[in-house]
């Protein structure tokens, strides 16, 4: 594999950029109704799934996370940069591989490659349902800085009405780690 994709390696995982091979894997998780449950966007046909592959390639803000054993792309982490200093971390990942920590472990080295790169705070948005996120944000020592309510739709219902989310946001600072 070609080293400048590579962005973090860690005991079990390659974090790296996405590449045209990553279509299967993607599709794999991009089209899993569990997987996609609190995501803005519904689970992907294939066609849709190379679309938003092409996008993936194009930007430095999503990382494939693929199994160093296997070499099969998992999931994402995904790093937005943001005003002041800031990035906005998210992450998904193939239902077959949840419960092993592989979230845990890629986050953690990105968080530590964006403090390292100068980054002062990193934030998530996170749906108060979606537990285990909350808790791999908490585990990842992120605090909960509000509970917005009401503040976002995604879907409307059958009448043409939004369907109002409420949003967590949890933050860590550099100071922090």
């Amino acid at each position: 594999m070609e080293q400048n994709i590579i962005l973090a390696e860690t005991g079990r995982l390659i974090l790296r950029r996405y590449i045209e091979n990553d279509l299967q894997d993607l599709f794999e998780y991009l089209s899993d109704e569990k997987v996609v449950a609190y995501e803005p966007y519904k689970p992907m046909s294939l066609e849709e799934t190379e679309r938003d592959l092409a996008w993936r390639m194009g930007t430095a803000e999503m990382v494939a996370v693929e199994l160093k054993d296997t070499h099969k792309m998992i999931g994402n982490v995904y790093m937005g940069k943001r005003e002041f200093a800031s990035l906005e971390i998210g992450y998904v990942f193939n239902q077959n591989y949840w419960g092993n920590g592989y979230a845990a472990e890629s986050c953690k080295a990105l968080i530590r490659n964006a403090f390292a790169n100068g980054a002062h705070r990193i934030y998530a948005e996170c749906d108060p349902d979606n537990v285990r996120s909350w808790k791999l944000l908490e585990t990842l020592g992120f605090r909960r800085e509000a509970h917005l309510i009401q503040n976002v739709y995604f879907w409307k219902d059958e009448h043409q009405q939004p369907v109002w989310k409420d949003t967590y946001i949890y933050a860590k600072l550099h100071f922090d780690r």
